[in-house]
């Protein structure tokens, strides 16, 4: 997960510098094509019958939309907003995660998680200044896409095992480049060759990133994994200030600074309940 979070900056970089000159949907259908492009070799080299309809696959279809969707609604949110900036409100999505896993993963939830919750909503208030001049209501796409990209969190949790994590990773790209082909090239402006090598670029990071989220996922919880989200933030503020020479504000970095204790918080109460859960569990399977 730590190697992920180390990836993925890089693909946001690539993204808003594209969008800087092509329409955001077609930057964000580039990242799912080259995506599928850079996966079909190793699909032939390691012999897996992608062509094949996967188990779960309702399952594999939500996730890709809920993947699709937070990509385009983020890719549209850092091209006219720093790139630090939305991915504090991406971070929502533990937030969300904890909230909502007790109704689709059968965790736990309580008191002390929901005032977590709620405290990392105040941070989002803090980032977005809603009452001020510097409000930019381009950056509610972060917003919206923090909650897909928790769903697509929880999916990819109830996919485990389903498949080989190269599988999972094909259906997602291929979904993704499906559902925003048509919308993509009704917007379609002509790349030169060094654009199309860095959309090449991106799809390539993008698979090695979620690759490497797939298989974290496999060896542990969506709670236990949501902290590690975090470390992006840190990669992301060094390349927007190599490559765009962004300094956050203060602003920013007190309300992620609270979006991050919050997450950090409940994603350990949730952590401790599933534990209690699981002995409780234990406990009744000795008496029976």
């Amino acid at each position: 997960m730590l190697g992920a979070m180390s990836v993925v900056p890089m693909l946001d970089v690539l993204a808003k510098m594209l969008s800087e000159n092509y329409p955001v949907m077609q930057v964000a259908w580039s990242r799912f094509a080259f995506h599928t492009l850079w996966l079909i070799p190793l699909l032939y080299w390691r012999q897996l019958n992608w062509w094949k309809m996967p188990s779960k696959a309702g399952f594999h279809l939500l996730r890709s939309l809920m993947l699709a969707l937070a990509t385009l609604f983020f890719f549209a949110a850092i091209k006219t907003n720093p790139i630090p900036n939305a991915l504090t409100l991406l971070f929502i999505s533990p937030l969300v995660v904890a909230a909502l896993a007790p109704f689709f993963l059968g965790e736990r939830f309580d008191l002390y998680i929901g005032a977590g919750v709620l405290v990392g909503f105040v941070g989002v208030v803090i980032v977005l200044q809603p009452n001020t001049e510097e409000f930019k209501p381009t950056l509610l796409y972060a917003l919206i896409a923090g909650f897909c990209y928790a769903f697509y969190i929880i999916t990819t949790r109830n996919l485990r095992h389903s498949c080989p994590p190269l599988l999972t990773l094909f259906y997602t790209a291929v979904v993704g480049t499906i559902a925003l082909g048509p919308m993509a090239f009704s917007v379609w402006e002509t790349p030169d060759l060094t654009e199309i090598l860095m959309a090449a670029a991106m799809g390539l990071v993008a698979a090695i990133s979620h690759f490497m989220i797939i298989k974290a996922f496999e060896y542990a919880s969506a709670s236990e994994l949501s902290p590690f989200n975090y470390f992006e933030i840190v990669v992301a503020i060094i390349l927007s200030y190599i490559v765009f020479e962004f300094i956050p504000t203060k602003e920013a970095v007190v309300g992620l600074a609270i979006i991050i204790t919050s997450g950090l918080f409940v994603s350990w109460r949730a952590m401790k309940n599933n534990q209690d859960l699981t002995k409780e569990n234990d406990s009744v399977v000795e008496l029976l």
